[in-house]
């Protein structure tokens, strides 16, 4: 079947509640820098796919927050599970399980998203 939608993904969109927190936080943990742009998205420095923070004005619940997601939904890559395991404990970041199988574990972002990190 012929479509004309690229099977490509080129961007992720994160929700935050706060982008400026949100920036220096992934920051930290991807050891990489993005740009704010519009007052409410941050571009990564990413290699491969783009990741970009996003506020998320449009899609606001009543109580002017954005709902996490509550599964993981990114898996950022590492060479070495175990000492990225440790490195995200070592930084506060919190821990949604071990390393799993020897090649994942799962962490939660400030908003509460869930993210993986595998080897």
């Amino acid at each position: 079947m012929n479509s004309p939608v690229k099977n490509v993904v080129n961007t992720v969109f994160i929700p935050v509640n706060e982008i400026e927190k949100a920036k220096e936080w992934y920051g930290k943990i991807l050891g990489i820098d993005g740009e704010i742009m519009h007052g409410h998205l941050c571009v990564l420095d990413m290699k491969g796919t783009s990741v970009v923070l996003d506020e998320m004005p449009l899609w606001r619940e009543s109580e002017d927050k954005i709902n996490p997601i509550n599964i993981p939904f990114i898996q950022f890559a590492t060479d070495d599970i175990y000492k990225s395991f440790q490195f995200m404990k070592d930084n506060g970041v919190e821990l949604v399980t071990g390393i799993e199988h020897g090649h994942f574990f799962t962490i939660k972002d400030p908003d509460g998203n869930m993210l993986m990190v595998c080897q």
